[in-house]
């Protein structure tokens, strides 16, 4: 099966399990760019409950997702990575894989949110040890099985296909289980069990 999907930044569980199950994946590249999405947001577990961090852009002639650059506006990457050790940094797995999501804030920078979220889906999935097939969309809406206006931060439609199971959080006492957060979320608290949970 072929799912249609729009870029995500440290997309949630949803997301990625799709990734995982589906026989081919084409991510969109000719959508126009929506605020408060999974685009350039993702959502964490913090002693506070769920935060969500977001990439800020900057909004050019063009709104197409794949001409959507990054801005170096405040200190975003700074308090990004922060905000990541202070929430993860007493879960059983952040230890392990620091050294692999620290780059993305620290060490490179990229011009394209596009570009930035393909990174990211490619380091995770090597981390998690899935290898999906993934390749872009030709054109707006070409790519199989509509994914987009499903995952969604806000107003999530129903998803047969997915429903959550808890696991083991750091703040699942306070809280209890908080679902469909970050990929980060399940990695740093599940480790190598992670891809248990997403086929």
């Amino acid at each position: 099966m072929s799912v249609l999907l729009s870029t995500t930044y440290f997309g949630p569980v949803q997301w990625y399990q799709k990734l995982c199950r589906a026989g081919e994946v084409v991510i969109e590249r000719f959508e126009t760019f929506q605020k408060q999405t999974y685009r350039n947001r993702c959502l964490i577990a913090t002693t506070q409950g769920v935060q969500p961090l977001t990439v800020p852009v900057e909004h050019g002639a063009s709104r197409l997702i794949r001409d959507i650059r990054i801005s170096d506006h405040g200190q975003w990457r700074h308090l990004h990575w922060n905000a990541l050790q202070s929430a993860y940094g007493e879960s059983p797995f952040f230890e392990y894989y620091q050294d692999d999501i620290r780059p993305f804030f620290e060490e490179k920078r990229w011009a394209f949110l596009l570009d930035f979220n393909e990174e990211i889906r490619a380091k995770m999935c090597d981390l998690i040890d899935i290898q999906p097939r993934v390749a872009y969309s030709a054109a707006f809406g070409s790519g199989g099985r509509d994914f987009r206006t499903l995952i969604t931060p806000k107003h999530p439609e129903p998803d047969p296909d997915f429903s959550p199971r808890p696991y083991y959080q750091v703040y699942q006492q306070k809280y209890g289980f908080l679902p469909n957060l970050s990929i980060l979320d399940l990695l740093f608290n599940m480790g190598p069990e992670s891809i248990y949970y997403l086929t």
